[in-house]
C-alpha cells in the first residue's frame, strides 16, 4: 500500500534511541520492556509502539531511573512520569526523541507541538543550536544507515525549512545597519542540503548585514554576475556532499579566479570542508568546521 517503514530491526532501534542491540536484549530478556515480533527464523522485529516505549524509557533511564523500576511501571505510566520530566527546564532530549519519531510518523501535529513547547522555553536561535543540529546530525546518521526513508528525511526537513523562513521573513523587512559587507549564500552544482546554508542567511540576517541568498545548485558564472553588480562581497558556500573531495580543490580555485577580486572573500563550510588543506587555497579563503564556529566570526 505504500513505502512507509513502520517494522524496525534491532539495530534500527539501536539508530534511533543510541541504546546499544546487546542492551536492549538484556532489557527485553531481564524485565520484559518490549514485546517484540520474530520471524521464522527468530529476527526480531519491531513495531512504531515499540520504538516509542524504548524512546520514553530511554529518556527515563537517562534522568537517572534504573531499567529494573521502569520495568514495574503500567503502560500508561510511562509516558505519564515522561510528561512530567519535561514539563521541567530539560526538554532538549525529549524533544529531539518527539521530532524522530514525528519524522517516523509523518506526524506534523506532533512536530509543530513539540516546536512550540520549546518555544516557549527557547528562543529560535536556542533551539536550532540544541535541538535541531543535533537532530539533523542524528538524522543523516539514520538516513545512512537505511534506518529512515528518503521521504520521511524530507518531511522533516521541510517543516524545519518552514520554521527558519517564517523567523528570516521577520529580519528581511529590518533595513541593514551594518555596511562594509555583503553575504552571498548559495550551494555548489548538485548540492541540495540546505538547512544550514538557510540558518547562516538568518544569523547574517540578524547581525545587520544584507545578504542576497541563492539557494541551491548555483552555477560559478552567477557569482561572476553578482560581482559586477556589488563591492565588498563575502561568499558563503554550504558543501555537504558536492563538490566531492577529488574536485573541491579544483572548484574553489575556480572560484577565486572567476568570483573573487581585492574587494571580495570566500567562507566555506559544510562537510566537505574536511578533504581541504589551507596550504591548498588562497588567503581570501576562510574555512569553518561548524555553524556556531562561522556565527562567531560575524
Amino acid at each position: 500500500m505504500n513505502n512507509v517503514k513502520n517494522v524496525f530491526s534491532i539495530k534500527d532501534l539501536e539508530n534511533i534511541s543510541g541504546i546499544k542491540a546487546h542492551t536492549i536484549r538484556i532489557w527485553e530478556k531481564r524485565y520484559n520492556i518490549l514485546e517484540p515480533m520474530r520471524t521464522d527464523t527468530n529476527i526480531r522485529l519491531y513495531n512504531l509502539e515499540n520504538v516509542q516505549k524504548l524512546l520514553n524509557i530511554t529518556l527515563l533511564h537517562n534522568h537517572g531511573y534504573k531499567i529494573s523500576k521502569i520495568s514495574k511501571f503500567s503502560e500508561d505510566k510511562i509516558p505519564e512520569i515522561v510528561n512530567d520530566i519535561i514539563s521541567d527546564k530539560s526538554v532538549k532530549h525529549h524533544a529531539i526523541s518527539a521530532f524522530k519519531m514525528a519524522m517516523i510518523n509523518f506526524d506534523q501535529t506532533l512536530f509543530f507541538t513539540t516546536y512550540n513547547n520549546l518555544l516557549s522555553e527557547k528562543s529560535f536561535r536556542e533551539i536550532f543550536f540544541d535541538v535541531i543540529i543535533p537532530l539533523m546530525n542524528e538524522i543523516g546518521l539514520l538516513w545512512q544507515t537505511d534506518t529512515i526513508t528518503p521521504a520521511q528525511e524530507h518531511f522533516i526537513s521541510y517543516l524545519i525549512k518552514q520554521k527558519i523562513l517564517i523567523n528570516t521573513e521577520k529580519l528581511q523587512i529590518i533595513p541593514p545597519t551594518k555596511k562594509d559587507k555583503l553575504f552571498i549564500l548559495f550551494l555548489p552544482m548538485n548540492e541540495i542540503h540546505e538547512l544550514g546554508l538557510m540558518y547562516l542567511n538568518y544569523e547574517i540576517l540578524s547581525m545587520g548585514y544584507k545578504t542576497i541568498y541563492l539557494g541551491e545548485s548555483v552555477p560559478t558564472e552567477s557569482l561572476i554576475d553578482l560581482k559586477n553588480h556589488f563591492d565588498n562581497i563575502t561568499f558563503v558556500c554550504y558543501m555537504t556532499v558536492e563538490p566531492n573531495k577529488e574536485e573541491v580543490i579544483n572548484y574553489i580555485n575556480d572560484i577565486t579566479i572567476k568570483a573573487l577580486d581585492e574587494s571580495s572573500n570566500l567562507w566555506l563550510i559544510g562537510r566537505m570542508v574536511e578533504y581541504i588543506e589551507q596550504k591548498n587555497i588562497s588567503n581570501k579563503t576562510s574555512m569553518f568546521h561548524s555553524i556556531k564556529e562561522l556565527v562567531d566570526s560575524l
